[in-house]
């Protein structure tokens, strides 16, 4: 009998932690549709005395820029139109960028040393 108990508690465990749920499927299609082609943002790491980045992305239509610390406190948000992000207000640190073009969304991380 214990042994029997012992098998079936291997064969669910095996079962749960080997089938792919619908919700993991789900996720993993959203992330591959929904990011921006040839996002890129440089230079990233930046030095403290660096005032501006440069985001582009491959249609380089008009962007949408939220800038959060790694608590999740929104620090600003600007429409970007050109390339330049004006960042001198930052101090050293790390940072997530949210960045909104034609409906599509990607975060990125902007290391400030």
């Amino acid at each position: 009998m214990k042994k029997n108990y012992i098998f079936f508690l291997f064969i669910t465990f095996s079962l749960f932690f080997a089938l792919p749920t619908e919700a993991q499927n789900k996720g993993k299609l959203a992330s591959a549709e929904e990011s921006i082609e040839g996002l890129t943002i440089y230079p990233n790491p930046v030095n403290d005395q660096t005032t501006h980045i440069n985001i582009a992305s491959a249609i380089n239509a008009p962007k949408f820029i939220d800038i959060y610390n790694v608590l999740g406190k929104r620090l600003f948000s600007k429409k970007l139109i050109g390339k330049e992000l004006n960042i001198s207000q930052l101090q050293k640190g790390i940072y997530i960028l949210k960045i909104t073009e034609n409906n599509l969304s990607e975060t990125r991380k902007l290391v400030i040393r």
